[in-house]
Formats: C-alpha cells, sequence, structure tokens
C-alpha cells in the first residue's frame, strides 16, 4: 500500500509523516540543481519525470519490503505545474511537455497512483503562523504554494471522482490500514484514470487517450 500525503507549504505535512511514518517514509526532495523551464521546458519536463519516477520507486521498494509506505509530495506531483499554470506563473506549453513525460512515465510503469491520498486543507493564516514557528526549513516559496493551494484542491477532487474513497480531506490521528482501501493497487498504472483525470480539470481540452492497462509492471 502506498499513501501519499499532500497539502501546501507548512500545512503540517513533514511533521505528520514523521510522528507517524518515519520508518517506512518517501521524504519530500529536490534535485540539487533544479532545471531551468524557461531555457529548455521539454528538458526540463524530463528531468523533473526522472526525479519523480526516483521518488516513486523508493516508495514501491519500501512497499515491497514493509507493505506500506508513505510518500511526503505526491511522486507523481503534476498538479503543481498544472497549478502554475492556472495561476499565471507558467505557460500552457511547460504544462504540455510535463504532462506528455508524466504519461510516458506513467504508461511505462515508472509513475502511478497511490492507493490512498490524505489531503490537509489549511487556512493560509494557520500555515503562515507554523511557518514562522519553524526554525529549521526555509520556505521561500511559501506565498506561491499558498495561491497554488486552490488548484491543488481542485486536482485531488477531480481525481476523488474517478476513484472513490481514495482521497481524504485531512491528516488522521493514526496512520491508516491497508483494509481501509478496496482492491488496493487495481489502479495503480491505469491510464484511463490518468486521461480522465487530465480530461476532467478545468481548461484542459477533452478527448485524451483512454488505453487501459492492468498488473502489466
Amino acid at each position: 500500500m502506498i499513501i501519499v500525503v499532500e497539502g501546501i507549504s507548512a500545512a503540517g505535512k513533514t511533521t505528520w509523516c514523521r510522528q507517524h511514518a518515519s520508518e517506512f517514509l518517501v521524504q519530500e526532495s529536490y534535485p540539487e540543481l533544479r532545471p531551468d523551464r524557461n531555457a529548455d521546458a521539454r528538458g526540463a519536463a524530463l528531468l523533473w519525470t526522472d526525479w519523480n519516477v526516483k521518488r516513486w520507486s523508493e516508495a514501491i521498494e519500501i512497499e515491497r519490503e514493509q507493505e506500506r509506505a508513505v510518500c511526503d509530495t505526491d511522486p507523481l506531483k503534476l498538479h503543481y505545474i498544472w497549478g502554475l499554470w492556472q495561476i499565471g506563473e507558467a505557460p500552457e506549453s511547460h504544462w504540455h511537455y510535463q504532462m506528455e513525460a508524466t504519461r510516458d512515465a506513467l504508461q511505462k510503469c515508472q509513475l502511478g497512483f497511490a492507493d490512498l491520498y490524505l489531503v490537509k486543507r489549511i487556512d493560509p493564516r494557520v500555515a503562515r503562523q507554523q511557518r514562522g514557528q519553524d526554525t529549521i526549513k526555509m520556505r521561500t516559496n511559501f506565498d506561491l504554494h499558498a495561491r497554488l493551494q486552490a488548484s491543488l484542491h481542485i486536482w485531488y477532487e477531480t481525481l476523488a471522482i474517478i476513484l472513490p474513497r481514495r482521497v481524504k480531506w485531512a491528516l488522521p490521528d493514526n496512520l491508516p490500514v491497508t483494509e481501509t482501501i478496496d482492491n488496493s493497487s487495481e489502479y495503480r498504472y491505469d491510464m484511463e484514470v490518468f486521461d480522465r483525470l487530465i480530461a476532467g480539470l478545468p481548461g484542459v481540452p477533452s478527448g485524451s487517450k483512454t488505453t487501459r492497462i492492468h498488473g502489466g509492471c
């Protein structure tokens, strides 16, 4: 079982993960040298996808060894560039390059859907207070992440329509158990789920391909 914990910066994701899943945690991480989308949007999309594949592979390995893995932020993470496009911080072309690279990785079973998504809703004012109390993390992009909360919610609300019961809107007191999810992993690499998700997003044209994959990885 793979669980994803999501929310904006300073929402409490990392604290919750460390308290409840430190022994099977895929930490939030970034490449040391972040690619420049403005200089090479297609190349940057491939580099970010490769990094996300690395995190997903880590989750798969932890799941194999310990039966569950918890990811601090979604390895798929396509919502981020979509959100940047929605708030006018990235051109549509950047979104398309990243979407196509991600779709290709999922079709190759290098990225996939988690079995459960725990998405923390938080008042940005509360998050800002928590940010001020954090003496460890430097959250230089906090204001940008706060602006992205609406699109982040839309992303997972759309996914919840396609995969009912897979999205929860809070961080629970205890780590959920596998039995809370029906048919765990059934849709992990399902291209139809991906295409329906993309087509269901506001501002994204419909008409994407629907090629379903089951158990081919």
